[in-house]
């Protein structure tokens, strides 16, 4: 039954029971696959049933083929383009350090002389 699938083919199938940790896809008239969750689409998918409907057509690749057990595992997402606005790198959601001599942190001692001569200039405002 599942001689006839291989890990990485890319298939046309049909969405035929939804549970809240995946969908069962149907790939022929005997094999069903399961697309977990986590393969549906990128980013974080709180509720299957927003993405997929019983009977709707998709397009999965085949993530593994368990033969001994009669089990096929799906990804639609791997059928996708990746969003381009998404980065996985931590530099780039940092803000980019300014080259001069002010840049980075202040001691709190230099801190301190800052905020006493603020409350020092609110002090002398409000006693005119």
């Amino acid at each position: 039954m599942t001689d006839k699938f291989e890990t990485g083919q890319i298939l046309e199938g049909k969405v035929t029971g939804i549970q809240p940790y995946g969908a069962f896809v149907a790939l022929d008239d005997e094999t069903q696959g399961l697309v977990h969750i986590s393969e549906v689409t990128y980013g974080y998918v709180k509720d299957i049933n927003d993405h997929l409907a019983v009977g709707d057509d998709v397009k999965v690749k085949i993530l593994n083929v368990d033969t001994e057990n009669n089990k096929v595992s799906l990804s639609i997402r791997a059928t996708q383009e990746p969003p381009k606005n998404r980065s996985n790198n931590r530099k780039n959601r940092m803000p980019e350090q300014q080259d001069n001599e002010n840049a980075g942190f202040n001691t709190l001692k230099d801190k301190l002389d800052e905020w006493i001569k603020q409350s020092e200039d609110r002090q002398g405002t409000f006693r005119k």
